[in-house]
């Protein structure tokens, strides 16, 4: 993929729908060239053209999200929340996975929720733990804040763990997100040392994103269900990630 056609995704992916005119004025070429990079973008499934138009394939949106593969994301969110434990203080980063992760803390006792998650915070409103909202830009559709101001939260926060989601994962990119700030905010939670959980399910492992996420060596622990090859399994376990599989 070249540095256009990043571009183009990222702009896809922001808008969710935009004309190949919009595309070309943007890029400063030809439309017959957006058309090209479209037919090859939409061959390896990053997007779907529709007539005079490219489509995006994925949404931020929390609810829609949430619907795919609903049942397995159950199981990964109540096997992480069997690793939480009383008087802990833990960072939640936006997702479905994660959202669904906040449903199983009832048994919880003392415990300090951080998260840059709207939707997450509001599922948590009937939980007994208490709840740290950061601040910054908030994203409407992801229901999440980033940038500098959320970044700059995150430099007075400690928690022992910390669990987020992924869009990618291959043994040459490492961990991948499709949104560039929000990829931003969890390098910065990386950053800060914790246990680093990952919380996916096993679709997202070949696919390959924008924006790196790491480094590998960074994350301590794979939570995912047991349709992972063995191919991705040994990868991760030779990078010193821990792989739980749920089934």
């Amino acid at each position: 993929m070249n540095d256009r056609q990043q571009v183009i995704l990222q702009w896809v992916n922001d808008k969710q729908r935009i004309s190949v005119s919009e595309l070309s004025q943007i890029c400063q070429v030809s439309e017959v060239t957006i058309r090209h990079d479209l037919t090859l973008l939409e061959q390896r499934h990053y997007l779907r053209r529709a007539h005079g138009f490219a489509v995006a394939i994925q949404t931020d949106d929390v609810d829609t999200r949430m619907m795919s593969n609903f049942a397995q994301k159950q199981k990964l969110a109540k096997f992480a929340a069997s690793l939480i434990h009383d008087g802990e203080t833990v960072f939640f980063e936006s997702g479905s996975s994660i959202a669904l992760l906040s449903q199983y803390l009832t048994d919880k006792k003392n415990l300090t929720v951080i998260t840059v998650s709207s939707y997450v915070a509001s599922l948590l409103k009937s939980m007994p733990c208490d709840v740290v909202l950061l601040g910054g830009m908030y994203q409407k559709t992801s229901q999440t804040v980033v940038g500098p101001l959320t970044r700059l939260c995150l430099q007075q926060m400690n928690f022992s763990k910390a669990f987020m989601g992924i869009d990618g994962f291959t043994d040459t990119t490492g961990f991948t997100g499709r949104d560039m700030l929000r990829a931003d905010v969890v390098n910065a939670v990386v950053a800060k040392g914790a246990e680093n959980i990952v919380l996916t399910d096993s679709s997202k492992f070949g696919q390959i994103n924008l924006n790196p996420l790491g480094p590998v060596s960074a994350f301590n622990h794979v939570i995912t269900d047991d349709k992972l090859s063995p191919e991705y399994q040994q990868q991760l376990s030779a990078a010193g990630i821990k792989v739980s599989l749920v089934g």
